[in-house]
């Protein structure tokens, strides 16, 4: 491999937010107990310095380390929503470790890792490249999912994501490995070469897809994937959920989108049903269940492989619309979920945890302000207009009705309508009840901060969704 100026260029992103991650765990030993928020606010100054050197390409694609890694605006789009999930989590992470106390300066440093693996997995065009950045993301992520290490729920969430997690990435390395014994390459445009020119599916091939929908649909909690997702969210750091729920999520959409809509495509009417069959499952396994939860972050659990199947769709829909349709709900997914997760980590504050439904019951009796954030993060998951997850439904739904799929869109639409009944309850508890009990919410500037951003990037999509629209297609796959 040649190593040159144009790779250090290319990857610079990637190499301040891992040499940072590295230093500041040096930085980490010198600071006491209670001094430990400074890493959290020199992880945002990083965040910040690997943006601004962050460049979206208008022409080519520029390809480094051999045609392994690649810089162009597809993954441009989605490390600038990584940068923006993070640094979200890291700011209303600030007083909720101290309230929790878990307070340790590793834990903005394994996001940080996350976050670069994240970024690695965005710029991937090899699938061993892909599988050894999905691993230093999920290392990272199992990590902080078992923080709370005096809480049992938090060990058992952490193991059983470790155990399933492993599972998965087995499944998933067989899969690369059948792809590469069918056409001897792990490359992603050489793949797409080589099953051009075959004139007939080979049953091997078929395997192949399998694994990788297998290893893949585990990432975003795809059903039949997602078993591990209600016990890991419940169990897991609420800001930790709230970090996995989108920017380990939003990854694996990335690689997803850029092995089967690239490598895959010349085969895809091997697979599309087998997309089309899974997307649905998971909207309706996900609506259903959630009607019945108690516990607002399992609830929110189910919502997240619900909202995992209305992705799905733009791999069904295909073409320039389906890629951008995915991509986009991406970026208001991570709005309306940071937004709505945010909401509940202000509610923990002294004995108050908040993490039961009953536990909204007359919030807009008592702080007005809270409740309306609340409604505003409510209706957009529930895609209610003029909310930013309308414009991301409506923009997928359109998609499926041009290609012909109109029995999906109705469908999916169906499974928003289902959908709206669990996040409405929780709009009646907290505006046609009375409380039973005070409210005293845990602000601080950082989270008020966090919530601004959320709360205004999903209203701004919902109102003026061109800029965003545009901005998705100018970044879809060439």
């Amino acid at each position: 491999m040649k190593f040159d100026i144009i790779n250090i260029l290319a990857s610079m992103p990637e190499i301040i937010v891992i040499s940072s991650a590295c230093l500041l765990l040096v930085v980490d030993l010198f600071l006491r107990k209670g001094r430990k928020h400074i890493i959290a606010y020199l992880s945002l100054i990083v965040i910040v310095l690997a943006a601004a050197v962050t460049w979206w390409p208008e022409g080519n694609a520029i390809h480094v380390f051999n045609r392994m890694f690649v810089v162009d605006s597809f993954s441009t789009f989605f490390k600038i929503l990584f940068y923006l999930s993070t640094a979200l989590t890291i700011l209303f992470s600030i007083n909720y470790v101290k309230i929790e106390g878990i307070e340790h300066g590793e834990y903005y440093i394994l996001m940080l890792f996350a976050l670069s693996g994240m970024m690695i997995m965005a710029s991937a065009t090899d699938l061993l490249s892909i599988y050894i950045s999905l691993e230093l993301m999920a290392i990272s992520v199992y990590v902080l999912t078992g923080f709370m290490r005096g809480a049992v729920r938090s060990n058992e969430a952490a193991m059983k994501y470790v155990i399933l997690g492993a599972i998965s990435s087995g499944i998933l390395i067989y899969g690369i490995s059948l792809i590469y014994g069918l056409t001897g390459t792990t490359q992603i445009k050489d793949i797409a070469g080589a099953l051009r020119g075959q004139t007939s599916i080979d049953p091997g091939l078929i395997l192949a897809i399998i694994f990788l929908v297998a290893g893949f649909g585990f990432k975003v909690a795809a059903v039949p994937f997602h078993m591990w997702a209600p016990d890991v969210y419940e169990g897991a750091p609420t800001s930790i959920t709230a970090f996995m729920s989108v920017g380990p999520k939003a990854a694996a959409f990335a690689v997803f989108l850029r092995v089967f809509m690239d490598a895959l495509a010349p085969v895809a009417s091997s697979w599309i049903t087998i997309m089309a069959v899974i997307s649905v499952l998971t909207m309706a396994l996900g609506s259903f269940i959630a009607l019945v939860q108690t516990n607002i972050k399992r609830m929110l659990a189910y919502s997240s492989i619900a909202h995992a199947g209305y992705g799905l769709l733009g791999f069904v829909a295909g073409g320039r619309d389906g890629i951008a349709g995915v991509m986009l709900y991406m970026l208001i997914y991570t709005f309306m979920n940071i937004g709505i997760f945010c909401a509940i980590i202000v509610m923990r504050k002294g004995d108050f945890i908040g993490e039961n439904i009953e536990d909204y019951t007359g919030l807009a009796k008592v702080n007005k302000g809270m409740a309306l954030l609340m409604l505003i993060f409510l209706f957009s998951l529930a895609g209610i207009p003029p909310t930013a997850g309308f414009v991301g439904k409506f923009y997928i739904f359109m998609a499926l009705i041009h290609k012909g799929f109109i029995t999906l869109a109705v469908i999916a639409v169906l499974m928003s309508a289902v959908s709206a009944y669990f996040y409405i309850r929780i709009v009646m508890l907290m505006y046609m009840k009375d409380p039973v009990q005070e409210f005293d919410l845990a602000h601080t500037s950082a989270t008020r901060l966090a919530l601004a951003i959320a709360v205004f990037g999903t209203i701004i999509i919902g109102i003026l969704p061109a800029w965003f629209i545009d901005m998705a297609q100018r970044a879809v796959l060439r």
